[in-house]
């Protein structure tokens, strides 16, 4: 039988000891901005975000209160952020490009003339196909924005009927015609195992996506969110296997052409990976603006997580006292395995074990037990460099992440 040395991930290391009070962090990880636009023109059925829809499908939004809100919000929040470089900045939603160009230049200008935003930041903005003008998408590019994301779900009519989308097959090439004419960066959000969808009908919207040239997609399987409408009346959805089987065939087929799966749901071109994400990924901290918008900052005092005042109308009437945080905790020391792992180990390529210690502030010897254990099991590589879900850690992610929760 052919024995596996457990390589150590720390020289001599001691038995694991009871956790510390409270992180002790010594540098602050990378910051990022994430703004949430919270009306799209029609709620659609499998959609759990924090998104209205306009009354009557008119648009009625209050875009100015709403930009002098998120303004306020983030002149607020500048204590806790003060000195830090922004390094990326992601506006979604809801259905951002529903947003003016004006009101767009105006946040942009503020989010500059608030933070220290580097000059290389990667500034992400969602769009929805049904609301495209490529004048609008010009004056985007002209305010800063300089990668976009298209919610295109799918290029079968039928199929973007029953997902309650407002653009048909048509409009979302055209939609990605615009966008790549005006943006270097576009990402395309595709979704399979939809309704009575068929393993060809999956590769066939794939292959579509991939003959626009954008040089990223993301690949998410529909699953039934609770308090969702498909969640109270589920559509007749692909059985598990042939789920599996079209997430097999996707990421083969993505391989094939060069794209690599850097992420659970996220394919992209060599060194076209979205930043922003990968922030999120390793684990750094991102200021939430916005309603509903979700926080997460670090400082020597150990790690916060918050959480705006969700419903619109409760957001902006906090702008009157600026009090803007609805919810805000401290993250314990026992969460931050778990928190940190969820986050690293949907990366393929994983990540070193020094940034455990670096994002979290605890010793590497705390997980030392738990990624023993999932080594055993064969749902990780554990390297002195590397700690990277196995294949088959990324098919049983859950099961992985287990592992590493704490009572």
């Amino acid at each position: 039988m052919t024995r596996h040395r457990i390589i150590s991930l720390a020289p001599a290391p001691a038995a694991p000891g009871p956790l510390p009070e409270q992180p002790q962090l010594t540098a602050s990880p990378p910051l990022a901005l994430y703004v949430h636009y919270p009306w799209c023109v029609k709620k659609c059925p499998y959609c759990d975000f924090n998104s209205h829809a306009s009354r009557g499908g008119t648009i009625e939004i209050p875009e100015q209160a709403y930009i002098d809100a998120l303004l306020a919000d983030i002149e607020t929040a500048l204590p806790q952020v003060w000195g830090r470089r922004v390094l990326s900045v992601f506006i979604g939603g809801g259905t951002p490009s529903l947003m003016s160009a004006a009101a767009l230049d105006r946040l942009l200008t503020g989010v500059r003339m608030l933070l220290q935003l580097d000059p290389l930041a990667e500034i992400t903005l969602e769009a929805n196909p049904g609301t495209v003008e490529a004048g609008r998408f010009r004056d985007y590019r002209a305010a800063g924005v300089n990668r976009l994301s298209l919610g295109i779900q799918s290029f079968d009519d039928a199929q973007l009927v029953r997902l309650g989308r407002i653009h048909d097959g048509r409009e979302a090439r055209i939609a990605i015609d615009t966008a790549l004419a005006n943006f270097d960066r576009v990402n395309l959000d595709l979704m399979y195992a939809l309704p009575e969808q068929a393993l060809e009908q999956a590769l066939a919207d794939l292959d579509t996506a991939l003959a626009t040239g954008a040089t990223h997609l993301s690949c998410y399987q529909l699953t039934l969110e609770p308090n969702t409408p498909f969640h109270h009346a589920p559509p007749p959805l692909p059985d598990t296997d042939t789920a599996a089987d079209m997430q097999d065939a996707i990421e083969a087929r993505l391989a094939g052409v060069g794209f690599r799966h850097y992420e659970t749901s996220a394919f992209a071109r060599p060194g076209e990976e979205c930043r922003h994400n990968l922030n999120y990924w390793t684990f750094g901290d991102y200021l939430g603006v916005g309603a509903g918008a979700h926080g997460k900052l670090s400082s020597f005092e150990g790690i916060v997580r918050e959480m705006r005042h969700k419903h619109p109308g409760r957001y902006l009437d906090a702008a009157k006292s600026r009090d803007f945080v609805q919810e805000r905790r401290s993250v314990g020391v026992a969460e931050l395995p778990f928190e940190f792992m969820m986050n690293a180990l949907r990366l393929t390529g994983g990540v070193p074990p020094r940034l455990f210690v670096e994002r979290t502030g605890l010793p590497l010897a705390v997980i030392e037990d738990e990624l023993k254990t999932a080594r055993e099991q064969g749902l990780v590589e554990v390297t002195p460099d590397v700690i990277r879900p196995t294949e088959r850690g990324r098919h049983f992610l859950n099961d992985l992440l287990t592992l590493f929760l704490r009572d």
